[in-house]
């Protein structure tokens, strides 16, 4: 049961997070910014990232995914309204849900069910998650979406949208830009779109590389800006040197998916998960109102 000790207020003073991986080949003692807008109380995420509720397959997945880095990086609190897009079967949301459930709000965006069938099986094992848990997910919401003209929800309603690992999907199916937009409009003036993503090398051309499943960052960061965004901060939190980014199946060929089954299976587990960009965009504050000049 989650306690409510896990999901008081945010800290008074925010400090500087040190992350260790417990594998060599993941980058050590990352070091989130101490900035009191950013962070809440450790123990809060604690609290959940420990949850009896989360799989054990989840569980192991954090050595690559650093969600408690990641999330604080992002500013996560938990009186935010969050938008997460296409969660698939909800590795973020158990841990995302039960932190908002008291004091904020959780949203996963999921395609429309007509999409494709993809989508209506990820959204059915979504609603399967939920229901069967209600004392954690209880207050978590699903909307719905067409990638081609998405709307998330009312302007200016959600103070940070997350996306893990999606936009390499939309590049190839050609709808990033119209998601981009999405985000930008459903956010508040301030709002934070965080975005993780497979990284590809430097010099690397969208075209080259976008069946591999890597992306540029200059390309994530460009339909940002395009969408009106401003880059506020990088970070290397899900970077992991060992991924050289040359694989038969892309980056499909490394855990969790291993394409190749038992081929060389040892050695990519060896490499781990992909390199990740993990970027921070911020949606501009409204210009104050001008006012009239007294004659």
């Amino acid at each position: 049961m989650l306690l409510a000790a896990c999901l008081a207020g945010p800290a008074a003073a925010a400090q500087a997070v040190p992350v260790a991986s417990a594998q060599p080949d993941q980058p050590t003692d990352v070091l989130v910014p101490p900035t009191s807008a950013r962070d809440f109380t450790a123990s809060q995420l604690d609290g959940v990232l420990a949850g009896s509720w989360r799989s054990a397959a989840n569980r192991a997945r954090d050595v690559y995914r650093h969600p408690k880095a990641t999330l604080q990086f992002f500013g996560v609190r938990p009186d935010f309204t969050v938008i997460e897009i296409t969660p698939g079967g909800g590795w973020y949301a158990e841990i995302l849900a039960p932190l908002l459930r008291d004091n904020g709000r959780y949203v996963a965006a999921e395609k429309a069910p007509a999409a494709d069938a993809e989508a209506r099986s990820d959204d059915s094992a979504l609603r399967r998650k939920f229901a069967a848990d209600p004392a954690h997910y209880g207050k978590a919401a699903i909307v719905t979406f067409d990638p081609k003209a998405p709307v998330l929800g009312p302007p200016g309603s959600a103070d940070l949208v997350l996306t893990f690992r999606n936009v390499h999907n939309w590049a190839v199916a050609g709808t990033a830009p119209a998601m981009f937009k999405a985000f930008f409009a459903v956010l508040k003036p301030g709002g934070v779109l965080g975005v993780v993503d497979h990284r590809a090398d430097d010099g690397a051309t969208l075209e080259g590389v976008k069946s591999s499943g890597y992306l540029p960052t200059r390309y994530v960061v460009k339909l940002a800006g395009e969408a009106g965004f401003v880059l506020d901060e990088s970070s290397d939190i899900n970077a992991n040197p060992k991924d050289t980014k040359d694989y038969p199946k892309g980056v499909w060929t490394l855990p969790p998916t291993l394409t190749l089954g038992e081929q060389d299976k040892v050695k990519y587990q060896a490499i781990g998960e992909s390199d990740r960009m993990t970027l921070r965009f911020v949606k501009p504050a409204a210009p104050a109102p001008a006012t009239a000049s007294t004659p």
